[in-house]
């Protein structure tokens, strides 16, 4: 699934895209947390994504924040 998001410096400045299209990761997480089902972002907003392209988004975000190194401080 990892091989339908690519990170490409010439696009978006970096940031993560959806393989072959210009559609950013983020944009289409935004619409999953709204609410738009799967189905509605393809047919309202990228016909051009299959179910599995937004699939791997959000896998995507996943692996982000299982990736992420969390630092905690203790006070005394």
């Amino acid at each position: 699934m990892r091989h339908r998001i690519q990170v490409s410096p010439g696009i978006h400045f970096g940031k993560p895209c959806v393989a072959g299209t210009r559609i950013p990761v983020e944009d289409v997480l935004e619409l999953h947390r709204e609410g738009t089902s799967f189905p509605d972002i393809i047919r309202d907003y990228y016909p051009a994504l299959a179910v599995e392209d937004i699939q791997a988004c959000v896998q995507y975000a996943i692996d982000v924040v299982r990736a992420e190194e969390i630092l905690l401080t203790t006070t005394s």
